[in-house]
């Protein structure tokens, strides 16, 4: 079976368009890649997906299909339009989307505008009542249908929805040992993997045959009950029992999640008893049930196929008074409720899953359910039973996630005109966190630990960009369930005009979503995965830093800032203010300025923000110990060339002359490892060490010939280490964008911290890293890409 590939298209802004094979090979065929989606668009059948449905099933929120055969033929108009939007709110309250399918002038909706519920509902346009048998039929005469359990399960599956609520499953009717009448709805379970939350079967049915019927077909049945007993609709007691039974939604997600990761192709029913206080007209309406059952054998009606069931239902009505209608409201209501807190366990679940599609196929093991049986990450459920668990995050990093439309110039023109310029043009994925982010994936996909991995958290808008970076986020083979829709907001975008070498000269930047955006969601993502290292860009507000810092101390995990720009690199300030009475250490692990950013953060620490004149920034600058010989160290390694290899780059004079080092070491009370991004001069790493942690610099003295100094504090077990590591020789002249190559590097710092938490602990470790992290730098640049791609040719060690 293959899931429906859902998109946008740009042009515009309601459902999408989009086509699909032969409904009939839905259980032979596995889902198609995103990179297959030009190629639906020249087949047969036309299907609309709501774009709230479309956003929620590529981004992995949980969505709960609903049938509609209930508005059009089961309930009475207008009660039949207020319970299904009752529903679709009861769905919306548990976290999850409303997704009711139906069909409309012969166009299949996955979810329902408004309009298209009202006018199913109302019965002006006489809808038909579909199963299997009447898709094709109904589609090519145009018509408007209700879909029944059998045709929802079916495209509930095909558009990869793993959760359908409904009132009753259809079963074997009362003789069908000699009619043969049994619904399409029992055969569809072995098709569609989904899990059918019902409450239970129809009491008009032969429960018990139904039970068997189900058992020969392979479809699990288990009562959502604190008991195995199996419920009758209105009743919560059938007199039989289901051979399985769970009483909460975590572990109907898991029995889910165990079927998609073995491949099975069946569905799973979850038969949820009529709430209690609706039950006490159980009796009466059994009754009633009988009676019509009797006066449809009477009157000829049983043997009318599709129409006897809502003919048994109308007439079981109007025996009770309308008890039956207020009792079959409150149990839809209630198979919602549950169904929308099943859904959103089973994303929870999903959310580990990384490529993001189901599998959907007749065989029991695949290959592909094989490997990823091999590879995950396994934890116990019940009794000898086995699941992955959801992929926790290694590295988180927060920020802003843009869409980069970039300008290069042609060569030898001059853009201090007011004019348009002949050259490219191209648009790609942007934002600091976003290219730190896609440079840690790159690398860290080489790593051999398999339980590593990177998740971008940051906003996006309720915009055709933010579709547009979830889109190619996910084509980079990266998370994207990090991205957090913002309603009302545009996505970052931000506009660069570069010169034929490629350097930034000007342009505008949107990056107010970042900015605006609450720490609420990303401190519920921190506290899930608990990563070993969360990086911040300055893209985020101060208070939402300060946030972000506070609670990260409290859970022990190491942050690394980077700086963003020269405005924002001070909004790590205040988060550090509040913070710095309460560390025993620096308030924030690492810190990635450019030179001009470091001595921004220095001044403004300094005399603004008064860091400066804290009793915790004096005693930890006391703790140094620096002296006489640490400035003779500085002196000499000023006159250090910065590279040997090209002396005319002049000497590292800058460090000494432009105080580059003594503006760092000021700032170690709150910064711990500052890198300092010096262009094309190098990197500078300053940093301070504990000789209690068995830091490999204890062994070590300065060495300013070898481009380091290593001080050690008479006083304290304190040390302070500054290193030189001069520009790698670059092979091709021309940089083609130099505006991810700093996030490049930062990237790679963070997936060798990851993988060795002591990199920066021993001279060879951080050698070995900032190696890498420079190739990485200059793969970037020479690449027209915000990260290169290359960079997963690197290897962590």
């Amino acid at each position: 079976m293959f899931r429906i590939l859902v998109y946008y298209m740009f042009a515009t802004g309601h459902h999408m368009h989009i086509s699909v094979r032969s409904i009939s090979s839905i259980s032979r065929r596995r889902p198609l890649s995103l990179t297959h989606r030009s190629s639906l668009t020249s087949h047969g059948v036309p299907i609309d997906v709501h774009p709230e449905v479309e956003d929620a099933l590529a981004n992995g929120h949980p969505v709960v299909a609903l049938e509609s055969t209930i508005i059009t033929h089961g309930m009475p108009y207008p009660t039949s339009l207020e319970m299904a939007q009752s529903v679709e709110n009861i769905v919306r309250s548990t976290g999850s989307i409303p997704a009711t399918i139906g069909l409309v002038e012969g166009r299949v909706k996955i979810g329902l505008q408004p309009t298209e519920l009202a006018r199913l509902a109302s019965r002006s346009t006489d809808p038909v009542k579909l199963s299997r048998r009447d898709i094709a039929p109904a589609i090519a005469s145009r018509k408007d249908g209700g879909t029944t359990c059998s045709s929802t399960l079916i495209f509930a599956a095909l558009a990869g929805i793993k959760i359908f609520a409904t009132g009753g499953l259809g079963g074997v009717h009362r003789g069908g040992e000699k009619t043969m009448d049994i619904s399409a709805d029992l055969h569809e379970l072995t098709r569609c993997p989904v899990g059918l939350v019902s409450a239970g079967v129809k009491s008009i049915l032969d429960i018990g045959r139904t039970l068997e019927y189900l058992e020969t077909l392979g479809v699990p049945v288990v009562s959502y009950a604190e008991s195995n007993d199996f419920p009758a609709f209105y009743t919560r007691k059938s007199g039989f029992k289901s051979p399985w039974s769970i009483d909460d939604p975590q572990a109907a997600a898991r029995i889910l999640y165990v079927q998609r990761q073995l491949g099975m192709s069946n569905g799973i029913l979850f038969a949820v008893p009529i709430p209690e206080k609706h039950e006490v007209h159980g009796t009466l309406l059994q009754e009633a049930i009988e009676t019509a059952l009797r006066e449809s054998e009477e009157t000829g009606v049983s043997k009318l196929g599709k129409d006897v069931t809502p003919w048994l239902l109308k007439r079981v009505g109007e025996l009770t008074s309308g008890k039956s209608l207020e009792s079959n409201i409150a149990l839809v209501q209630n198979t919602a409720l549950v169904g929308g807190q099943i859904a959103v366990e089973y994303a929870k679940l999903a959310s580990g899953h990384q490529s993001g599609e189901d599998h959907f196929y007749s065989g029991f093991i695949t290959e592909s359910s094989s490997q990823i049986l091999q590879t995950s990450k396994l934890t116990e459920y019940g009794s000898g039973h086995e699941i992955p668990s959801p992929r926790k995050a290694t590295v988180v990093v927060v920020g802003c996630a843009a869409v980069d439309i970039t300008s290069k110039a042609e060569a030898l023109i001059r853009l201090d005109q007011k004019s348009t310029y002949p050259g490219k043009v191209s648009v790609s994925l942007g934002g600091v966190a976003r290219n730190i982010a896609e440079a840690t994936h790159r690398i860290m996909s080489e790593s051999t630990e398999n339980d590593a991995s990177t998740l971008l958290v940051a906003p996006i808008g309720d915009d055709e960009f933010g579709k547009l970076i979830r889109s190619m986020t996910k084509s980079l083979g990266m998370r994207t369930d990090g991205l957090v829709p913002i309603d009302g907001w545009q996505s970052a975008v931000c506009n660069l005009l570069l010169d034929s070498h490629g350097e930034l000269q000007s342009g505008v930047s949107d990056m107010d979503l970042p900015h605006a955006w609450e720490a609420d969601r990303i401190l519920t993502i921190l506290r899930d995965h608990r990563p070993q290292l969360l990086a911040l860009d300055g893209n985020l507000s101060s208070d939402t830093l300060t946030t972000i810092v506070t609670e990260s101390l409290k859970m022990g995990i190491r942050t690394f800032f980077e700086p963003t720009s020269v405005v924002k690199s001070l909004r790590i300030l205040p988060a550090i203010t509040a913070n710095l009475p309460r560390s025993t250490r620096s308030v924030i692990s690492f810190v990635s300025p450019n030179l001009i950013e470091l001595a921004q953060m220095y001044q403004h620490a300094r005399n603004t923000s008064d860091l400066m004149s804290d009793e915790c920034w004096w005693n930890a600058i006391d703790s140094f110990g620096l002296g006489s010989q640490f400035r003779a160290d500085l002196a000499q390694l000023a006159r250090k060339k910065v590279s040997d290899t090209a002396p005319d780059l002049g000497t590292l004079s800058f460090i000494a002359d432009r105080g580059i080092v003594q503006m760092a070491v000021n700032l170690l009370p709150v910064f711990q490892h500052i890198v300092i991004k010096c262009g094309k001069l190098g990197v500078m790493v300053v940093m301070r060490q504990d000789r209690t942690e068995a830091s490999a610099w204890a062994t070590q003295r300065s060495n300013p010939h070898h481009r380091y100094i290593v001080t050690h504090s008479p006083t304290s077990d304190e040390m302070v280490v500054i290193q030189h590591f001069p520009p790698l020789q670059v092979t091709q002249n021309v940089a083609l964008n130099t505006t991810g190559a700093g996030d490049s590097l930062v990237g790679t710092l963070l997936a060798i911290l990851a993988r060795d938490a002591r990199a920066f602990s021993s001279p060879e470790t951080l050698s070995r890293a900032l190696d890498i992290a420079q190739r990485a730098a200059i793969l970037t640049l020479q690449s027209p890409h915000a990260v290169s791609p290359s960079l997963s040719s690197l290897k962590p060690t």
